[in-house]
């Protein structure tokens, strides 16, 4: 699986505007870096190496659009993305994860998007035996276990442990059934109504691979350092075991055709691109960076700070971290670092870490204008979203659009006299406003439902002249 670096700049700002207002600076920027990626791979071997991503520093206040604008960039081009808290790392003694942690959460990410297009390229076919299997769960043939001290040779030393040696033949599959000539054809029946969909809501019992939970161990961290996963290898010592589940048909097909696909594709090729594909498309955005810095703090404090900050230098410089799936090498790895840079100023990180970031953009605070555009012309807006909502209880629900500038004004004023939020203002503010609306809907029949001004400013309009009641409500 490759991501797909082949859309100009003005494309992937374009497809930026559906979903974030403003900011075309930031925007023009992330474009610039993801399609300088294109280019490098277009290069000679020997040049590709030489050249290196210049990482971006978004700096603004919170909810203007900097985690969206990365988290957007990485849907549109397919990258393996994540998004992690600088401040995650900033305990004395690096309590929990160590930094390279988050080359490790990237491969994740990666192994995910990998799996997913793999398991695409074997659909047909593993549809096909998934309807197969929920044929023969409809019409069972007759079954005969077979004994797990006649087949298991490792019985005794299960009963040994404590362990039922006939869960685990059972667990196993091992079982035998006969199949009738009437069974056979009821079989072939039944498939092509599941093919053609006529069984969907039909119930049918399935057996299905038991979720084997993570247990919360505490030797997993220094483990995962070493590149291994503990829990897996926990995991590998214990077999898989069935359980029983009803579902309908058409969910059924969905899990057999997951299971199937699972089995024909191949694990060692998975990891392998994975790891190319972190290597070469992945994006980490490390929010919060500049509470990383010394700036104000006590000495203890610094200590603690700048000692992350070199422990991050090497990741973003370029080194190879270790991961259950391999080394990963982080040259080409596009780093965002994001920060309001209240307290402090870029130039408080270290100056080697400034020196990797060398691609500086200043975010825009959202004035009334942009909250009005913010609410109706994105295609995730929350008038949108809100309007879906409530359509799901027979109401339509019409803003007019001076309702919408009112509800742009009170969000702009809010966050000037109180904690500027930005664009997570308005969340609050038509969670507040549409509450009675959302808690009556399922017992209403009012067909249209008008959202004027003056239903704003009845709502909610109070709340706001009281600045410390708006304080905690708003």
């Amino acid at each position: 699986m490759r991501a797909r670096n082949d859309l100009t700049p003005k494309e992937i700002v374009h497809r930026l505007d559906e979903y974030i207002v403003g900011q075309k600076d930031a925007k023009k920027a992330v474009a610039v870096a993801l399609r300088n990626r294109y280019r490098r791979l277009k290069l000679d071997p020997d040049m590709q190496k030489e050249i290196t991503p210049k990482n971006i520093l978004m700096i603004g206040a919170t909810g203007i659009g900097k985690t969206e604008i990365a988290r957007r960039l990485a849907a549109i081009v397919d990258a393996p993305f994540i998004k992690v808290e600088a401040t995650k790392f900033t305990e004395v003694g690096y309590i929990g994860r160590d930094v390279e942690s988050m080359v490790r959460d990237l491969t994740e990410a990666s192994i995910q998007l990998v799996k997913e297009e793999y398991r695409k390229s074997v659909r047909g076919q593993a549809e096909k035996r998934a309807i197969d299997r929920v044929a023969k769960a409809l019409a069972p043939g007759i079954k005969k276990e077979k004994s797990s001290q006649d087949h298991n040779p490792l019985a005794g030393m299960f009963r040994n442990m404590g362990m039922d040696p006939n869960q685990f033949a059972q667990d196993a599959g091992e079982e035998e059934e006969t199949v009738t000539s009437e069974i056979s054809s009821k079989r072939n029946e039944l498939k092509e109504q599941i093919a053609k969909g006529i069984l969907d809501s039909r119930e049918v019992e399935i057996k299905v691979e038991e979720k084997k939970q993570t247990p919360n161990n505490p030797m997993s961290a220094p483990m995962e350092q070493m590149g291994i996963d503990l829990s897996e290898t926990l995991g590998q010592l214990s077999p898989s075991k069935k359980v029983k589940r009803k579902v309908t048909v058409k969910e059924a097909v969905e899990i057999f055709t997951e299971e199937e696909a699972d089995k024909l594709i191949n694990t060692e090729d998975i990891h392998s691109d994975a790891v190319h594909l972190t290597e070469n498309a992945g994006i980490i955005f490390i929010d919060e960076i500049d509470k990383i810095t010394s700036k104000g703090q006590q000495s203890s404090g610094q200590v603690s700070r700048e000692g992350v900050q070199r422990d991050i230098l090497p990741i973003v410089e370029g080194s190879s971290v270790k991961t259950k799936y391999g080394n990963v090498n982080t040259d080409h790895i596009l780093f965002i670092g994001s920060g309001a840079f209240h307290l402090s100023k870029p130039s408080d990180l270290i100056p080697e870490l400034q020196g990797r970031f060398p691609i500086r953009v200043e975010l825009n605070d959202l004035t009334a204008d942009d909250f009005v555009k913010i609410l109706t012309e994105p295609q995730n807006a929350l008038v949108k979203q809100y309007r879906e909502l409530l359509g799901t209880e027979n109401i339509e629900v019409v803003f007019t659009m001076d309702a919408i500038e009112k509800i742009a004004h009170i969000a702009f004023e809010v966050n000037e006299s109180t904690e500027n939020i930005g664009a997570r203002r308005l969340h609050t503010i038509l969670e507040r406003l549409l509450e009675d609306l959302l808690f009556e809907s399922p017992d209403m029949s009012m067909g249209e439902v008008k959202i004027t001004q003056k239903y704003v400013e009845e709502k909610i309009g109070h709340i706001v002249e009281d600045r410390d009641l708006s304080r905690y409500i708003l």
